[in-house]
């Protein structure tokens, strides 16, 4: 008998924004994310732009988390040193497992890729929050093309998989 794995199907994903200079008709990077989601097959829960801003941020992520059809939230934006730059400290609390490679495969490509050693400035993180993965990236939209053509996208639904294979059982 065969069943049909989360690895086949259609996830469902959240995109937020998180930015003090973003909206909607110069939002590129959530643009992109979106995009690269739906063309990989994936549909579009619900797409937010939002202020740095962690009341924000953890009122529009809650939501989503509680949601029992959300597979996966991707934010960008909010991931570098600046003062405003709170993403990372308002998501980790919320991981259950973090997946500490995200963030250093994506630090790894960019430095070879991209921009040398300022790699290290960036915080992108990922975790998962029970069945659901939570992944934070920079808010360039050159970053973000990176993050969702080398990693995301093409792990996104073995990640899902992973996180709900018992609920197969």
């Amino acid at each position: 008998m065969s069943t049909v794995h989360n690895e086949e199907k259609q996830l469902v994903c959240c995109v937020l924004t998180i930015s003090d200079t973003r909206n909607i008709a110069n939002d590129r990077s959530g643009w992109t994310i979106r995009t690269k989601l739906e063309i990989a097959g994936h549909k579009i829960f619900e797409t937010w732009i939002c202020q740095d801003d962690k009341m924000e941020i953890e009122s529009i992520v809650e939501e989503w988390l509680r949601n029992p059809n959300v597979n996966a939230i991707i934010t960008t934006g909010g991931t570098g040193i600046g003062f405003r730059d709170v993403t990372v400290e308002t998501l980790t609390p919320y991981f259950t497992k973090t997946l500490d490679g995200f963030g250093e495969l994506f630090r790894y490509l960019s430095y070879t890729e991209d921009v040398g050693s300022k790699a290290l400035l960036s915080r992108a993180i990922a975790g998962t929050v029970k069945e659901k993965v939570v992944f934070a990236l920079p808010g360039s939209e050159k970053a973000v093309n990176l993050a969702m053509d080398k990693l995301v996208v093409l792990e996104l639904p073995h990640i899902i998989h992973e996180l709900t294979k018992h609920l197969d059982d």
